[in-house]
């Protein structure tokens, strides 16, 4: 009998969820000032107990919960999902507070209330980057799908043609990841190029051809100075330095990880980003199993 493609690609979309929350949670672990921190970083260094999860993985679980239930993005729905699901104690950004209570209130209104903020330009933070991942793996042999899919998520909540590119982007990602699992890892200047390709024109694809220009051997100090490390909470200077980051070490989800936080700056974000393109090629075996352990369990309604 034939394997479902549903069935398959919600393997994939699986895989890159949990790459999306084990990032997630292992970034969060290392917020602290950077004399703190950094020592904990060299010594490779994660504390005892459960790692907590943020509102990175709660989107990320709504986009999964769309894409096992709908087969696609209805963002009428995702953008009613993400307000239901809210949990404010889960770290979002200070704008989406406010947004989501309204959606909770007026769903049927989220574009106009999503279209509206900052001045009506729209947010073009991260956090449409930090969840879009999981449409990456389950669209993956599709990457114009990909792209339309990926642009439907962030509308609901950012609107911003900076945002749209990020996600696009983080999602393209994903598939071409997903779509070479198993095969030959590429460089991260052919990865990077692939997807540059689908990404519209914004600043996000410029930080992205700077990201796939450097040189070999360029140290993630100067990677953070050229490209940002997602300090300014914006998908400009979040998403190309986690794409050079997860093109750098595409074959080993746990170098990728230390990478990427070794970069500091919005460093639960940068993680989420990273494991969940990562995991797209390494599967979710690639995961250490200790990490997936001491990752606090995922919700039952997931």
């Amino acid at each position: 009998m034939q394997e479902d493609p549903h069935i398959s690609r919600l393997d994939r979309a699986f895989a890159s969820l949990e790459g999306v929350s084990v990032g997630d949670a292992f970034g969060s672990l290392f917020f602290n000032l950077p004399e703190i921190v950094e020592p904990k970083i060299e010594r490779r260094e994660t504390p005892e107990g459960v790692w907590l999860f943020t509102d990175d993985t709660m989107m990320a679980l709504s986009v999964y919960n769309m894409l096992r239930d709908q087969g696609a993005v209805l963002p009428d729905l995702l953008a009613a999902d993400f307000a239901a699901r809210y949990d404010n104690t889960r770290g979002y950004g200070p704008t989406m507070h406010g947004l989501l209570a309204d959606i909770a209130v007026w769903p049927s209104r989220w574009r106009t209330l999503a279209g509206a903020q900052f001045g009506g330009r729209g947010s073009f933070g991260n956090g449409s980057a930090m969840r879009v991942a999981p449409i990456g793996a389950y669209f993956a042999d599709d990457l114009g799908k990909v792209a339309e899919q990926a642009e439907l998520s962030s509308i609901t909540t950012h609107t911003n043609s900076e945002a749209i590119a990020g996600a696009v982007a983080v999602a393209v990602g994903a598939a071409i990841a997903a779509s070479l699992s198993g095969g030959g890892r590429p460089g991260r200047a052919e990865f990077l190029s692939a997807v540059i390709a689908h990404v519209p024109d914004s600043e996000v694809r410029a930080r992205l051809r700077l990201a796939r220009d450097m040189d070999d051997g360029a140290s993630v100090r100067h990677a953070v100075a050229v490209l940002g490390n997602g300090v300014g909470i914006s998908a400009q200077d979040t998403v190309p330095f986690s794409l050079w980051c997860a093109g750098e070490r595409l074959d080993s989800y746990e170098e990728a990880l230390w990478l990427t936080v070794s970069g500091l700056g919005d460093r639960d974000t940068t993680c989420a980003i990273v494991g969940g393109v990562v995991a797209c090629y390494t599967g979710a075996d690639g995961i250490p199993a200790e990490w997936r352990r001491r990752r606090e369990p995922l919700p039952d309604w997931r």
